[in-house]
């Protein structure tokens, strides 16, 4: 049995040293550990930065570059729009005088008509005096009256 303590004793002695050995080892990889952090937080930090500047480069660049395509566009619609409006109104002015001689051409027409349709009446009023005189001519001559 004390062959059994002795080696109990003899592999705790082992695992307290294998402990002790993992104990440093595990010391160095904190350091390690650290290091390697301190070292990507440093590459971090510094793309960070980086890549922050080209973002605020590529903004600036993008922004000048819509307002540019801004002005140019305004300026292009305003020329357009100025363009048009003399078009319309130029066509506004010719169709209100075509509009103007139609309506004097038709107003001078129906003016004609009327006169016409005015004397026409007249004719028909006559010609019905005509006929009622015949009318009574022959009927007093029917009846002998006359």
């Amino acid at each position: 049995m004390e062959a059994r303590i002795a080696r109990l004793e003899s592999d705790v002695a082992h695992i307290r040293t294998d402990i002790a050995e993992v104990k440093t080892d595990l010391r160095g990889l904190a350091t390690k550990v650290d290091d390697v952090y301190q070292t990507l937080a440093g590459k971090i930090d510094s793309v960070n930065q980086t890549l922050s500047g080209k973002i605020d480069g590529v903004n600036q660049t993008l922004s000048e570059k819509i307002d540019s395509v801004n002005q140019t566009l305004t300026g292009k619609i305003d020329a357009l729009n100025q363009t048009l409006s003399g078009r319309i109104d130029g066509l506004s002015q010719t169709l209100s005088g075509r509009i103007d001689n139609v309506h004097h051409t038709l107003s001078a027409k129906i003016d004609s008509l009327k006169d016409e349709i005015a004397s026409a009446k007249i004719w028909a009023l006559v010609l019905y005096g005509a006929l009622v005189a015949g009318m009574f001519g022959t009927m007093a001559r029917g009846f002998g009256w006359l």
